[in-house]
């Protein structure tokens, strides 16, 4: 922090000094061999209790997988399709989720529906002109990476149960931003990643599904974690969440999460968004008072705050490293077709809780080289 001013945590987000040493520790232990497996698999289950205290889960609800696209893949293969179901999504996904659902749109004859939104944002409405008595799956950004819009989740939760469907949550833009209730909420599956806003490693995802679902997705492998190796090469499955968790874990990422989540939880999720909203709040000032053009809509809860420049990318890349600022600089695409003709450069700007006002400042300093998008 001393070097430059990071503003990129939904990129990749920083390690606190905690997460370093247990990272450390980790490997100086696998050199003397000191770790035994039911060492291994207590941490994870400490782990396990540290994140569904993130997310106001029950602990058999939480499962560990490598991957948030992998969550979404788990779901998606463990539904039962029929030909004519549908899946709805809206444009401010993350590319897997489509692909995800075009590969069951091609093999199952599923159709995949999509909103499209409009100046970041797709609304309740939006999603209920396209949900029905045959969809079986509403699929969201928690948080948008493109424009940093916060679903409401809730609304989305209730409309999809109302007819028979499920809410699925890609939270890799949420989980650690600030507090999170799944609970409160009514999701019935979450994943998230641990490099952003959790500030851990790659190579572990938490992965929640409601209790009551548990017996309705299923893991696509098994391995030495089954609950029992029966006679003969039978098996017995976890009937928690645990049943995901089918061979060895990447361990040492499993220790650097559990220091990351100890390190967040000793500051407070709540002060944690206090402070960056705080942060966005001022930035938006700025960029409005110099004629910027916003994508993400004000009053959102995010950290994210997305824009647009007129710089191309490698340009404004030079202005940026010159003054020793860390962004996300995106090509503008399809989603911005409202916007007119011509090149269009997206700022996503995100903001934590260690960064300060002359964070904000030192980028709204240069902001000006960078052309009124």
């Amino acid at each position: 922090m001393r070097e430059e001013a990071f503003l990129n945590t939904a990129y990749i987000g920083l390690i606190s000094q905690a997460v370093v040493d247990a990272g450390q520790d980790w490997l100086e232990a696998r050199r003397r061999q000191t770790y035994l497996v039911p060492e291994l698999l207590q941490k994870v289950d400490e782990t396990r209790k540290l994140f569904a205290r993130f997310v106001g889960a029950g602990d058999d609800e939480i499962g560990f997988l490598y991957a948030t696209s992998e969550g979404e893949n788990v779901v998606v293969n463990s539904l039962d399709w029929k030909e004519g179901d549908n899946v709805v999504v809206n444009d401010l996904v993350y590319p897997s989720t489509p692909v995800i659902l075009r590969r069951l749109e091609k093999e199952r004859g599923v159709e995949l529906r999509m909103a499209k939104h409009r100046n970041g944002a797709t609304t309740l409405e939006d999603f209920a002109r396209l949900v029905d008595d045959r969809t079986r799956l509403v699929s969201v950004a928690l948080v948008s990476n493109l424009s940093g819009y916060r679903h409401d989740m809730k609304g989305l939760a209730d409309l999809a149960h109302a007819h028979g469907a499920y809410l699925y949550a890609d939270a890799v833009q949420a989980v650690g931003m600030g507090p999170l209730d799944v609970k409160a909420l009514d999701i019935d599956f979450l994943t998230t990643g641990s490099y952003k806003w959790l500030g851990a490693g790659f190579g572990i995802a938490p992965f929640y599904v409601r209790r009551e679902l548990l017996d309705r997705i299923h893991p696509a492998n098994v391995g030495w974690q089954v609950k029992e190796r029966l006679e003969g090469y039978q098996y017995q499955h976890h009937r928690t969440a645990r049943k995901f968790e089918y061979a060895s874990l990447a361990f040492g990422e499993v220790y650097t999460l559990a220091a990351a989540l100890k390190y967040l939880e000793g500051i407070g999720l709540e002060r944690i968004e206090a402070q960056s909203l705080a942060l966005v709040e001022r930035l938006r000032k700025g960029l409005t008072a110099r004629g910027f053009r916003i994508l993400t809509p004000d009053g959102t809860r995010s950290s994210i705050v997305s824009f647009y420049i007129k710089e191309e990318p490698p340009a404004a890349e030079k202005i940026l490293e010159t003054a020793r600022v860390k962004v996300s600089l995106q090509n503008g695409d399809r989603t911005e077709a409202y916007f007119g003709t011509g090149p269009v450069t997206r700022v996503r700007m995100s903001l934590s809780f260690f960064n300060n006002p002359a964070d904000v400042d030192r980028f709204l300093a240069i902001s000006g080289k960078l052309g009124v998008g």
